[in-house]
């Protein structure tokens, strides 16, 4: 899923090769980002383009030879004749005189020949990476080596015609984990091979042909004084495509403005996006004086500020972190927090009076992330994560506008991992103190991945390590929602440390932290009573939390309740579809309660008799603390739900946990009854949890 959506598509043609456009936003002024070499396609700016949209209407196009562009026989198609008409074709075709102009690698080259031939339509000139034909290359990349005949294609023996013809796929992962030679850049690799087998070795192979037809125009050192618009360069000094001392050249002549990305590769813009965005922000305001970045807000009131991000994958989160935010007022009178956060979260904290950033509308969608990659109560967590990386950084860029405009003097951040993982990878990017909440640490391969799951989760799990090992000081406070004995006894990955080992070295704990703790509501007949519930029924809730993953548990259920009435006539249930599930499309029977949304859930589950839910942490530890009996049905290949939640509720004894995938409506009626009928001998949840996490979180706010 696009953090951004386009407001407008179309084609252009030249010389009878049609050219793929998008336009995002609509800014007065104008940035347009040129492709690269046509290995890749315009999805290479996607962490760039919806940050930047937000303030400019921002022109992507296909190069020819990829993406939804056409790919020409002819050789002489991608000569770099043709590759500068473009520009400037997709400039007229979407009425854009003078622009922003941003580049990588050969879309750097493409912007310089633009600004020195046709200055009045370049505004400023962003290089990354950037193609030359002067100053020194890497021996490889000639076209020379290219058309050598060769039996050996050992290492960069791959640049070669033979090779691309014969086994193209494989040049194409060789190429691209030479762009990203940084390490933990295995989510960039896999997508940038993905867009370079969208064309192919034949193809590739012209453009490379085409490097031999002498440009229309100068290309020498001569040129590149010419430019006389502002120009900013990003260059990783490990950068196997394009040698930095050839930007360095580079930026000498256009007198350019020269960033080294150091321990960087070829492709800084996907690798370090949040660090780049922040680069071309204040390039541009310095130069051009465009207002990009947020200002901060020197005439805010006096009393304490916080800003409060809560994960919006279920309402759970919510739950605790308005109970936190709750004692945390207790603790520091005058306490304003402002929420950035997303629906369905949104709704709760309005139903509970609480002040959301309006920024907020801005962020893209996790949850709707989420039900997209879900399937029939499945959802490959960590793989969902990874493939929301666009979306993160885009919301990340949110999060850093508003910090900086309000000057707030706390974040609290419960597992919001954009937040984490860039002010990790950029630490001078941080405003304020830092609260991190999680309720669990590592990412667990599912046997499903094999090895090659078993090995991206190590990357990451690494990744986070090094992280706060070389950074200790990002994470002001950590705080584990549990006990020491909640961490799963399991390993982070090869070579790693265990879980129980890291953790307690690296996090406070603040026991079991719930919205509000079953005890305060009373006793449970009153409770009943209260909620309309009579003394003689047996009430089963069925609750899938806030997104529209459990439309199909909700389903099977339903199937299992027929046979569940007969054997218990007195059951009575009630299905909490959720906010983002439409009740209708459940085809419930007349006899069974379907209802949107109940704010205090809490409530029903501690008054209720019996609870079939996911398995959500949040949700389940509710109901063990309330001694309620429940079913719950980890999701496929969910690696939270089937090892972290399910290892807490084991030392908890608490709930039958039932695999969706081999259970019948007859054996989850069984089950049921079973629940009904037997004691509760689950143990009993601390209640102190919320205090003791705002009580750390004071500390920081009173110390400042």
């Amino acid at each position: 899923m696009r953090a951004k959506l386009p407001v407008q598509e179309g084609t252009v043609e030249r010389d009878g090769v049609k050219l793929h456009y998008e336009i995002y936003g609509n800014g007065t002024e104008t940035i347009v980002f040129v492709p690269p070499w046509s290995i890749v396609h315009s999805r290479v700016y996607k962490g760039q383009v919806p940050y930047f949209a937000e303030r400019f209407r921002c022109v992507t196009y296909d190069p020819r030879g990829n993406g939804k562009s056409d790919r020409p026989d002819d050789i002489a198609a991608y000569s770099l004749n043709n590759l500068v008409a473009d520009l400037l074709a997709i400039m007229d075709a979407t009425a854009t005189g003078a622009a922003v102009l941003v580049g990588l690698s050969l879309g750097g080259m493409i912007i310089s020949i633009t600004a020195a031939h046709h200055a009045d339509r370049v505004r400023a000139a962003v290089l990354v990476g950037t193609s030359a034909v002067i100053g020194p290359s890497h021996p490889y990349m000639t076209t020379s080596h290219f058309q050598l005949k060769r039996t050996n294609f050992d290492e960069w023996g791959k640049y070669n015609e033979d090779y691309w013809l014969s086994d193209y796929p494989d040049f194409a992962a060789h190429f691209v984990g030479n762009i990203f030679s940084e390490p933990h850049s295995t989510k960039q690799i896999e997508d940038a091979v993905g867009w370079a087998n969208e064309t192919t070795g034949p193809i590739l192979a012209k453009t490379v042909h085409a490097r031999s037809i002498p440009p229309a125009f100068d290309v020498s050192e001569a040129m590149y004084r010419k430019i006389k618009c502002p120009v900013m360069m990003i260059h990783g000094d490990d950068d196997r495509i394009q040698r930095y001392a050839r930007g360095r050249l580079v930026a000498e002549l256009t007198g350019a403005e020269f960033t080294t990305i150091e321990g960087g590769g070829h492709n800084p813009l996907g690798r370090v996006p949040a660090k780049c965005n922040r680069l071309i922000s204040e390039f541009l305001e310095r130069k051009l004086g465009l207002p990009v970045r947020a200002k901060p807000n020197l005439s805010r009131s006096k009393p304490r500020r916080a800003l409060y991000l809560s994960s919006p994958i279920g309402l759970g989160h919510a739950r605790r972190d308005i109970a936190v935010s709750r004692e945390l007022r207790k603790l520091v009178p005058g306490l304003q927090i402002d929420w950035l956060a997303q629906d369905p979260v949104t709704r709760l904290l309005a139903s509970s009076g609480e002040t959301i950033h309006p920024l907020s509308g801005r962020l893209a969608s996790e949850t709707r992330h989420i039900e997209q990659e879900s399937g029939e109560h499945e959802l490959h967590a960590f793989q969902a994560i990874r493939r929301m990386d666009e979306i993160l950084v885009a919301n990340f860029m949110t999060f850093q506008d508003a910090v900086e405009e309000e000057q707030y003097d706390l974040v609290i951040a419960d597992e919001a991992w954009d937040i984490d993982h860039y002010w990790h990878e950029h630490p001078e990017l941080k405003r304020a103190p830092l609260v991190w909440f999680t309720d669990f640490v590592g990412f667990i391969p599912m046997p499903s991945g094999g090895q090659h799951e078993a090995f991206l989760t190590t990357d990451y799990n690494a990744e986070m390590i090094e992280h706060i090992e070389r950074h200790p000081a990002v994470r002001d406070l950590a705080i584990f929602v549990g006990e020491p004995a909640d961490i799963a006894p399991m390993s982070f990955g090869k070579d790693l440390p265990s879980m129980r080992e890291w953790v307690p070295k690296h996090f406070d704990f603040a026991g079991y932290v719930m919205g509000e703790h079953p005890q305060i509501f009373g006793g449970r007949s009153e409770l009943r009573e209260t909620l309309g519930y009579a003394a003689d029924e047996k009430v089963c809730i069925v609750t899938v939390g806030g997104s529209g993953v459990g439309a199909h548990l909700i389903k099977r259920i339903l199937q299992a309740w027929p046979t569940a009435k007969a054997k218990i006539p007195e059951l009575r249930m009630i299905v909490v579809a959720g906010p983002r599930i439409d009740p209708v499309s459940l085809g419930a029977p007349v006899d069974v309660e379907v209802v949107a949304f109940v704010p205090d859930l809490d409530r029903h589950l501690a008054a209720c008799d019996l609870a079939l839910v996911q398995g959500g942490l949040t949700t389940c530890m509710e109901l063990t603390a309330a001694g309620t009996p429940f079913i719950y049905f980890p999701l496929r290949n969910h690696f939270e739900q089937n090892f972290h939640v399910v290892h807490r509720l084991d030392r908890y004894q608490a709930g039958h946990r039932l695999e969706f995938a081999n259970v019948s409506p007859e054996e989850i009626s069984e089950t049921m009854v079973t629940a009904l009928r037997e004691p509760v001998r689950s143990k009993s949840v601390e209640a102190n949890g919320a205090e003791r996490a705002a009580r750390m979180s004071a500390q920081l706010l009173q110390a400042s």
